[in-house]
């Protein structure tokens, strides 16, 4: 029997696969998002060479926002792909869309996640009051991974790679989270200030858009392809180059305020958190933990998981889903 994960991330989409039910022998790989879109890779020709596809029992997929479902859901039984609409979602490629579709035509046994939004029970009714939209399918992923990892029942959930995302959990499930475009930088996207407001009301660019350059990019005075920023960015930080330098520091301390803030507005005492996400989980040439440490000044224990989280707790969940589990993190699981 084998179980595959599946993470929808911004730069590419990763896939995790256990097999025998051995979690120890997970394997991942990754796809680039634009080699889909061009055609060049196939997911189930992927799949296929690593695995025999009649063994997977089942596979769970994250994609986009998932804010069309508010439960764990069969792939049949998920309309427009889990999402309300593709617009104002950040970086749009089309490669995820079509391995999507490449899944739902097959004859893979699926899952689809949902993501954190308005209509999610698990979360404190304030949180859905306040906010549309929380985070998107795979933080509950990278939620799962923190939490089989630590079996920590209160802690913060910091995602930090192209947005940054932290999320609340308190008795073990999902009681928060504060979505990139409200607080803080990533890597590309970032919150909407007053300047980009005035810029979107003049028509010099879009709401996407500005979101789309809202995060350490427009500090450090980088451009080009996303999949390229990030290196970019951490090339002048490694040189001492001033913007660059500024641009990580800067990020580093809106993921402190957002982590103090979800701190402070807990029900529960968080003295623990996760730390993942291409930026999150590096020590070089950044050691992302110390900057961050510089104003959390010691104050929570810190795990620090790898960036691959995303992907991890996909296939975590594709397992524990089929061994009968009902329940992940307060979202409820609907077969």
């Amino acid at each position: 029997m084998t179980f595959v994960g599946m993470d929808h991330g911004t730069t590419g989409i990763s896939f995790g696969i256990i097999p025998n039910e051995n979690i120890e022998d997970l394997e991942v790989f990754k796809i680039d998002r634009e080699d889909t879109k061009k055609g060049k890779v196939s997911a189930i020709e992927e799949l296929s060479k690593r695995v025999d596809i009649e063994s997977i029992k089942l596979l769970a997929m994250t994609y986009g926002m998932g804010d069309g479902i508010n439960s764990i859901l069969p792939i049949k039984k998920v309309k427009n792909r889990g999402i309300r609409s593709i617009n104002g979602a950040g970086k749009i490629t089309g490669g995820g869309t079509l391995i999507y579709s490449e899944i739902e035509k097959s004859n893979i046994p699926t899952i689809i996640i949902p993501g954190l939004h308005k209509n999610s029970p698990s979360l404190d009714k304030r949180f859905n009051a306040a906010y549309s939209h929380q985070a998107s399918a795979e933080k509950i992923s990278i939620s799962y991974n923190a939490y089989t990892s630590t079996k920590w029942e209160n802690m913060i959930v910091a995602d930090i790679s192209s947005n940054s995302v932290n999320i609340l959990i308190e008795n073990g499930k999902i009681r928060g989270a504060i979505d990139a475009c409200l607080g803080a930088m990533g890597i590309i996207h970032g919150p909407i200030d007053l300047d980009m407001i005035r810029n979107i009301d003049e028509g010099k660019s879009t709401a996407n858009e500005s979101f789309s350059h809202a995060g350490a990019v427009k500090i450090a005075d980088v451009y080009g392809k996303v999949a390229f920023l990030k290196d970019k960015i951490l090339e002048k930080y490694k040189n001492n180059d001033p913007k660059g330098v500024l641009a990580i520091e800067t990020l580093a301390m809106t993921v402190a305020m957002e982590i103090y803030s979800l701190a402070g507005i807990s029900n529960k005492k968080i003295e623990n958190i996760c730390l993942t996400g291409s930026i999150g989980s590096m020590k070089d040439p950044l050691n992302f933990e110390n900057l961050l440490n510089k104003f959390l000044k010691n104050r929570f224990n810190i795990k620090i998981l790898p960036s691959s989280s995303g992907v991890l707790g996909s296939t975590q969940i594709a397992l524990d889903v089929y061994n009968g589990k009902k329940d992940i993190l307060g979202i409820d699981v609907k077969l």
